[in-house]
């Protein structure tokens, strides 16, 4: 886009296609003219133009040949506007209201003050400047552009509309399919929590040995739903050629114009994350003209807030506040509210310490470009780069390596449901705007929204790219993060299983019994891994209660299922380290049936907050550990 147009102050007609169009001065031209950039400068940025889709203005800011004043003052010379600061004049709420939230982060624009009868409306494109006049012709406002740097655009639109943007952003999901509705119980939960107690209570004082054997038999039938699971998705892994995803190399050969990327970075409470994000970010080898990074922060946060104004960010980022902090401060309803301000076609996803490789929006949007159009999500691989800090950390990398490149890629192969992880994430904007984005009030809102996807009839696909992030490495935070995930899949399990019937129907058998594994049988093993160790009591020749209800063959039965699963898993874990990237955790594969018992620690405490604090944020701190294995 290399020619501006303006738009007539006074609404705009039904255009006249027997009329002929109305030229400006590209401003690429303009540019030369003043002096600004030089012929062969003009022309290598309009030679990158050919293949991205972004503004001439925009592609030499980024490619280093000018500044943005610069631009700002070219666009109001060719469209004969004044320029304007925000900051310096601010809008009032009185002018906001002419024209509706919706409207301005459509267009990206925000009134700024009216000059007789006209409107003045911000914008830093003037050449989208007619589809809102068109918009907005019906109600009979005279609207006249004024141009303005962005980022003031996008400042002044989240604090004129800031509430009302959060409000949205926290129902932006359907009540059907939200969980927002839990914690308006937890009174009665309680009580139904205070009962099942007491009648466990009872029956072990009745029946203690029958009582023992119902929940031993509840442990293993989940027991034999993940091992039956893990064991298909291994032998997938084995036996099935991988996918295969057309080179990022193709994106070389200009086959395709390359479209604008927005990725979400949601930060809360970081005090040196910010320089490292930066750096690392920087190393990306997308064009930094299409690539839109968005760091989102909450309201109240002054420690993230200082950390980031001690940093000089790059034109491709910017900053982002969710209002209202304190009402509800989760990761998806920020997420929801940040979605609105970004520019991308596809919008991604990573925490604040990841570390993505460099080429990774250059195979998301090749694979974007290649899948079918029901491919709508692209979850990448996770792993750690403190893995040798200390044996936690080795174990988490060694779960992790297992998960990520065994049982996920198993589980596509076969079909499954792929539970997404919460970075990493590469979405069609269309899509996932129709989806209604995150729900706010899940604390896994990354399992929730690929149930959500499958539901609806849409297409993960895993990418083979890799993340890199920060294995927690201290047993108490380990305990609260994994304490997390398991309150969100449990509280994503009852919400989908609402309706049971519904859900078989949008899933089909086999997928609906995956997430039945996925979920319940997963949140079981770690609550019920107490009963399933009491096994190991029989080869120190104590008698299992087992043993008194259904006989001694039975217990050696039962033992048998729990010894050939986590033989499976040790088989699982070796393989998964077997690379050259891991195979210093080898040795350590062995203890992870002693990592494991921090589970059950975690499922308590999920089962408490289930019941009294649903939807807590217990939030997992990042820069704790110094130690890389680079």
């Amino acid at each position: 886009m290399n020619t501006l147009r303006l738009v007539v102050t006074e609404p705009v007609p039904e255009p006249d296609l027997a009329a002929p169009a109305i030229s400006y001065e590209p401003i690429g031209r303009m540019l030369v003219e003043r002096g600004k950039i030089g012929p062969t400068d003009l022309e290598h940025a309009l030679k990158i133009q050919g293949h991205v889709d972004a503004p001439l203005g925009e592609i030499m800011v980024s490619e280093g040949l000018l500044d943005k004043r610069d631009v700002l003052e070219a666009l109001a010379g060719q469209c004969h506007a004044q320029e304007a600061d925000l900051d310096l004049e601010p809008p009032t709420a009185k002018i906001a209201a002419t024209l509706p939230a919706e409207v301005c982060l459509r267009h990206g624009v925000i009134p700024w003050k009216r000059d007789g009868l006209r409107i003045l409306v911000a914008t830093s494109s003037p050449a989208d400047f007619a589809a809102l006049c068109q918009t907005m012709k019906r109600r009979g406002l005279s609207l006249f552009p004024v141009i303005v740097d962005e980022l003031q655009i996008q400042s002044h639109l989240s604090r004129l509309y800031g509430d009302e943007l959060a409000q949205k952003a926290e129902v932006r999901v359907p009540e059907a399919e939200s969980c927002r509705t839990w914690g308006a119980r937890v009174q009665q939960r309680s009580l139904w929590a205070g009962a099942v107690c007491a009648a466990l209570i009872a029956a072990l004082v009745v029946a203690p040995a029958w009582t023992i054997t119902i929940a031993v038999l509840w442990a293993l039938l989940t027991l034999a739903m993940t091992t039956a699971m893990k064991g298909a998705a291994f032998f997938a892994q084995l036996t099935q050629p991988p996918a295969r995803h057309v080179s990022a190399e193709s994106l070389k050969t200009g086959r395709f114009r390359l479209p604008r990327v927005s990725v979400l970075v949601p930060l809360l409470k970081e005090k040196e994350i910010a320089g490292q994000l930066i750096a690392r970010l920087s190393r990306l080898t997308y064009p930094k003209s299409l690539l839109n990074v968005v760091l989102v922060l909450e309201e109240g946060d002054a420690t993230t807030r200082e950390t980031i104004a001690r940093t000089e960010l790059p034109d491709w980022m910017s900053v982002i506040e969710v209002p209202g902090a304190g009402s509800l401060t989760t990761k998806p309803r920020a997420l929801n509210y940040a979605l609105d301000f970004c520019r991308g076609s596809i919008v991604g996803v990573w925490d604040a310490e990841d570390r993505p490789e460099v080429d990774q929006i250059e195979r998301v949007v090749t694979r974007f470009h290649a899948a079918p159009n029901n491919v709508v999500c692209l979850q990448g691989v996770l792993d750690y780069y403190n893995s040798r800090t200390n044996w936690l950390s080795r174990c988490f990398t060694i779960e992790y390596a297992t998960w990520w490149r065994v049982v996920l890629p198993g589980i596509a192969k076969l079909g499954m449901v792929l539970p997404l992880g919460g970075t990493t994430l590469f979405f069609r904007r269309d899509a996932l705007e129709k989806l209604g984005g995150w729900d706010a009030h899940n604390v896994t809102e990354d399992a929730d929204l690929g149930i959500r996807l499958a539901r609806h009839g849409y297409v993960t696909e895993l990418l083979p790219t890799v993340t890199h992030e920060e294995a927690t490495s201290q047993v108490w935070p380990w305990v609260r993060q994994r304490s997390r995930w398991l309150k969100g899949f449990m509280i994503t399990y009852f919400v989908h299983m609402r309706h049971p019937r519904q859900l078989l129907r949008d899933l089909g058998v086999k997928r609906f019994l995956g997430v039945q594994t996925l979920f319940l049988a997963t949140f079981s093993q770690f609550a019920a891994a107490p009963l399933l160790w009491s096994f190991w009591l029989t080869f120190a020749g104590v008698t299992h209660p087992v043993e008194l209800t259904l006989g001694v063959q039975a217990v050696w039965t039962l033992a048998g299922l729990f010894i050939v699963s986590e033989l499976l898993s040790l088989a699982m874990g070796l393989y998964a380290v077997s690379g050259r990237a891991h195979r210093h955790l080898t040795p350590y594969v062995p203890t992870m049936m002693v990592y494991f018992t921090l589970g059950a620690v975690a499922a308590y405490k999920a089962l408490w907050e289930m019941i009294r604090a649903p939807f807590f944020w217990d939030k997992t701190q990042h820069g704790v550990s110094r130690q890389t294995d680079r």
